[in-house]
């Protein structure tokens, strides 16, 4: 075989690779017309090389972010340089479906990019080489990963059957807010309060009636206080919540209307209307507060004060 020969049998075979890589390939010009395109990328884009070579990028892919694509290519034609893209800072350059049945529940093919500079005989750059890698597989199981840590920790701190914060969660918090009062004097309150007569409802309507009325009473707090306050299911039938910059006065006004709004709110299992009332209880932070537990406690001890004033009321507790 001649040398000629030897190397246009090269070429054809470096082409056949060109084409039936697993990686897309694309060769632009300085117009940004196509000059490659493979198998790959003929095959997730369903556009024939001749509806693609010759034609200019943007006009056969209007949902290229152009702008953002130009100032990458022309640092690539200008620096000689090469760029980079990750999934992570744009999900996608071409957006192909994605067909891998492992990564089903991804609809969108992740890519990374990659855009090499191509140099002439003379070392000038008017072409450039985008490669395309389908990095779905690696992203999903990664984002798939990081929704499950979030959902384990959104569980290890969410009390199950109300969908408050738990106690050792709550407590976390309201940590922060007495370190936060503590260094600038902020304003804020505490309010502690359970369910008037728990064991009698569990006795009469049974433990899942008792269940329904602990999640109704969850969530008319829930509704009764705003996106800045922390409400926690404390333990059984009681509940605390938090009221950054909130006076004692303005607690128990909060205080009453949950109160009031659970009075006229029967809860309802297998159709028996069950009515019931709570009883609460309001400190607002104190340089006297020592830490957390005194916080608590004062807060109690104006919930057992509406207990022993007939229950269904709110009082105020003032450290001492």
């Amino acid at each position: 075989m001649s040398k000629k020969a030897a190397l246009l049998s090269d070429f054809h075979w470096l082409m056949d690779v060109l084409q039936f890589i697993d990686v897309g390939l694309v060769i632009i010009d300085r117009n940004y017309e196509v000059q490659l395109w493979n198998a790959f990328m003929q095959n997730h884009s369903a556009k024939e090389p001749d509806e693609i070579l010759g034609k200019n990028l943007f006009q056969c892919f209007p949902e290229l972010p152009e702008a953002w694509f130009k100032r990458k290519t022309e640092s690539v034609f200008t620096l000689h340089n090469s760029a980079f893209t990750t999934w992570e800072q744009r999900p996608w350059l071409f957006r192909f479906p994605s067909y891998r049945p492992i990564t089903s529940i991804a609809d969108t093919m992740y890519q990374n990019t990659t855009m090499i500079p191509l140099k002439d005989t003379g070392g000038k750059v008017d072409h450039l080489c985008i490669i395309i890698y389908d990095v779905t597989e690696a992203a999903v199981n990664r984002l798939q990963n990081e929704a499950a840590n979030a959902e384990l920790k959104r569980l290890s701190r969410t009390d199950g059957l109300t969908g408050l914060l738990n106690r050792k969660a709550w407590e976390s918090e309201l940590l922060k807010e007495l370190e936060r009062c503590t260094r600038y004097n902020h304003a804020s309150s505490l309010v502690m309060f359970d369910i008037d007569h728990f064991k009698s409802i569990n006795d009469g309507h049974g433990h899942p009636a008792g269940d329904e009325v602990i999640r109704q009473t969850a969530a008319i707090a829930q509704k009764c206080i705003r996106t800045v306050d922390t409400a926690g299911r404390y333990g059984g039938e009681e509940f605390a919540i938090i009221l950054p910059d909130t006076d004692a006065d303005g607690a128990l006004k909060l205080a009453n209307r949950i109160r009031k709004t659970i009075e006229n709110t029967a809860a309802v299992y297998e159709g028996t209307e069950i009515s019931y009332t709570v009883s609460l209880g309001v400190c607002a932070y104190h340089k006297k507060l020592k830490d957390s537990t005194q916080w608590i406690d004062c807060a109690d001890k104006g919930l057992y004060q509406a207990k022993e004033n007939g229950r269904n009321k709110a009082f105020i507790h003032f450290p001492s």
